[in-house]
């Protein structure tokens, strides 16, 4: 097992949300907050390709992405400036690079299958609809059967799980199962000076660690590490943050056959896991 390499992504600006879909892209949010600029970018997934840079909407600052389906990046605005409250669906289409269809009044749920699912607040309680994604055409009127809603979320977010996505976990010797991995977690606690928690994925027999060292400063290297359990080797050993006084956490995850890693706030690298 080796990971490879494939390409990297550094604009020395802010990355706020990486998320690779099923259609074989990654789409970045890159954040500049002392400048409130937002920028979105596409690249392809297995050579980081650039299909769209740099993409603003008219609101440059308060706009988040809600979720993507095939090549439609789904955007939200806000309420009000400096509010969480989403409001708005606006869907962009990553190959026309054109906002095929928008809803300022609508407010994104989930999608479920070959429908998305959205409410609109009323003065007490909400009204619920199911909308053609490709169109933003309603295809039913809900109402307030919060009860259906609730299933259809709990459906939604099974299917989400099972996409081939993995996020790091806390460490716990009774919540891993694999001797190996425990083994190995338990000798870098012997040789190394490790403050706070430490966050695994253990995929098949690939085991990827990340965790803070006290450095001779007195603050923190994050460090990450790969091993192949198989043969008990380290495959991959980076600093991602040096000289930090805080945790960071969320650094690293999988999707598929694909690491991505993050260095620092601004650089993103991407690995081919080659089993």
């Amino acid at each position: 097992m080796k990971l490879k390499k494939i390409y990297h992504f550094d604009n020395k600006r802010q990355i706020w949300r990486i998320i690779p879909n099923d259609n074989g892209q990654l789409i970045i949010e890159e954040r500049e907050p002392e400048k409130k600029q937002a920028y979105f970018h596409c690249l392809t997934l297995e050579a980081g390709k650039k299909l769209l840079k740099d993409f603003q909407l008219d609101d440059k600052f308060w706009v988040g992405i809600e979720s993507v389906r095939d090549d439609i990046i789904f955007f939200h605005k806000f309420a009000k400036p400096d509010m969480p409250k989403h409001r708005g669906i606006f869907a962009f289409d990553i190959r026309s690079q054109n906002i095929i269809w928008e809803n300022p009044e609508l407010i994104f749920q989930f999608l479920l299958k070959e429908k998305l699912y959205a409410f609109k607040e009323k003065f007490q309680g909400r009204s619920y609809y199911s909308i053609n994604p490709l169109n933003g055409e309603i295809i039913e009127e809900i109402g307030e059967n919060y009860d259906l809603i609730n299933n259809l979320k709990s459906e939604s977010l099974f299917e989400e799980d099972s996409k081939g996505q993995l996020f790091p976990e806390v460490f716990e010797t009774d919540s891993v199962t694999d001797n190996r991995a425990i083994d190995f977690i338990n000798s870098l606690r012997n040789r190394l000076v490790i403050s706070g928690k430490i966050e695994h994925i253990l995929k098949n027999d690939l085991l990827s660690v990340s965790f803070h060292e006290v450095n001779s400063k007195g603050t923190f290297n994050n460090l990450f590490k790969a091993v192949d359990l198989s043969t008990g080797k380290y495959i991959l050993e980076e600093v991602i943050n040096k000289e930090t006084s805080l945790y960071l956490t969320d650094s690293f995850f999988i999707k598929n056959d694909f690491l991505f890693l993050l260095f620092g706030k601004t650089r993103l690298q991407v690995y081919k896991i080659i089993f």
